[in-house]
């Protein structure tokens, strides 16, 4: 599996499985199947509430910790240092492991910052591999980044086709944090898997619309975390190592930008 390099040399796989409304033996099945095909970065979230039934997927699996990327998030029921704190704990019980490799605050919230020092603190500890955000727009970021000590190496967000964030991602990698993107197939809002566009490129290279939507991401060192389920599309998804888009099939893809959620959920921070 191809990765990325964060601020701290910690390694991040370019592809991952994403959890969320992933539930029960569903989810633990879902994470284990993933893993026996390949994948090696798993995401989950408190707010996902299926932390355990990834852990669980973790170990049905088979495949040594040490091989994994493991990735959580803490949330607004920990919106204090002390609260943090134990909620760090709480996850790594939920999880069974004794640390993750990646470390996020969910959203910007107004006590983010008291929040990322515990998130500091785990990094120091050896429970976190690396630390970062989810959710932070241009501005959120750009405050934040004088409000905490260890620059995040990672920032999670809606990134896709239709929400490219060029120059963001630019400006983000210049303070030194990488771009990741949940979301990347937008599930499934405004058709990317029958993108004509997408669907003619693809045609080149034998692939689908979804996996040139993919491929268009990590092609720009952006890891993508898409959800499924389902044994075909997990294949589908993990599969655009083997190609590389030209660059005039980029620009055409970046033709297709809108620079607008497609969330409006995420406007409320």
């Amino acid at each position: 599996m191809e990765s990325i390099v964060l601020n701290n040399n910690v390694k991040m796989p370019l592809v991952g499985l994403g959890t969320w409304d992933l539930r029960g033996d569903e989810c633990i099945q879902s994470v284990a199947k993933a893993i026996k095909l390949g994948y090696r970065l798993i995401d989950t979230a408190q707010m996902y509430g299926n932390e355990a039934e990834v852990g669980t997927g973790i170990i049905k699996s088979g495949i040594s910790r040490k091989e994994l990327f493991v990735t959580t998030k803490i949330y607004r029921n920990s919106n204090s240092y002390e609260k943090a704190r134990k909620s760090i704990d709480e996850s790594l019980k939920n999880l069974g492991l004794d640390y993750v490799d990646l470390l996020l605050l969910h959203e910007p919230y107004k006590q983010g910052s008291e929040m990322y020092h515990a998130l500091e603190e785990a990094l120091k500890m050896g429970k976190a591999k690396a630390i970062g955000i989810s959710n932070y727009d241009e501005e959120w970021y750009m405050r934040f980044l004088g409000e905490c000590d260890v620059i995040p190496a990672v920032n999670q967000l809606e990134a896709h086709v239709y929400y490219q964030k060029w120059n963001f991602h630019e400006m983000m990698k210049k303070e030194g944090t990488m771009m990741q993107a949940w979301s990347p197939l937008a599930c499934g809002i405004d058709n990317i898997a029958g993108n004509l566009i997408l669907e003619k490129i693809g045609r080149k290279y034998g692939k689908s619309a979804a996996q040139i939507a993919l491929r268009f991401l990590v092609q720009r060192g952006i890891s993508v975390i898409p959800k499924s389920k389902h044994e075909s599309r997990m294949i589908e998804n993990i599969n655009i190592l083997d190609f590389g888009l030209t660059d005039s099939e980029m620009k055409e893809i970046r033709n297709l930008d809108r620079n607008e959620t497609l969330f409006p959920w995420t406007k409320t921070f």
